[in-house]
């Protein structure tokens, strides 16, 4: 038995920590701003899953099946597209859904990535809260820099902040 052990503690000696080690773990952003504009005028902005021109970040949107669970949309960046699927939608709460369904991770580095957009109101003034929940790009062990955790956290924080940025200049300036 004591043979058998002292084996046994050789051969795992043997293998390496990275082989130990777990894969990625999962991802948040949550972004918010404030715009001095009712929730309604904010929602009207932003509510239509199919219209992501108030990002001020893609393109291009194209999609199916306006806001009914289901619909997709391709956004479309400078340097590729994103597929997404509407998950969720609630027009009275002022809230979506969804997931992305294709990216390559040289457009955006994450993986099995699903967010939310909620409209709040307070008084005269609204919230908007983009949360979102993603694996990094290369969900095996070692990834490269590029495909990192630190990578695809600060692309999303990137996206939401310019995006919420670009929403409160165009609402507030009357846009």
């Amino acid at each position: 038995m004591l043979r058998n052990l002292a084996l046994l503690i050789a051969f795992a000696s043997l293998i390496p920590a990275s082989a130990l080690a777990h894969g990625p773990s999962r991802q948040k952003v949550k972004e918010e701003v404030e715009i001095n504009v009712p929730a309604a005028k904010v929602w009207a902005a932003i509510g239509n899953f199919q219209d992501m021109s108030w990002t001020g970040v893609f393109t291009k949107t194209e999609g199916t099946g306006g806001n009914d669970a289901g619909a997709t949309r391709v956004l479309t960046l400078p340097n590729g597209t994103i597929d997404e699927k509407l998950n969720k939608y609630n027009a009275e709460g002022m809230m979506y859904a969804y997931e992305i369904t294709k990216v390559d991770v040289k457009v955006v580095p994450v993986s099995n990535y699903s967010s939310s957009i909620t409209v709040t109101a307070d008084g005269d003034k609204s919230k908007v809260e983009w949360k979102g929940a993603f694996y990094r790009g290369y969900t095996l062990n070692d990834p490269p820099p590029e495909l990192n955790d630190e990578a695809a956290v600060k692309a999303v924080e990137g996206l939401y902040k310019t995006a919420l940025g670009n929403l409160k200049k165009k609402l507030e300036a009357g846009g």
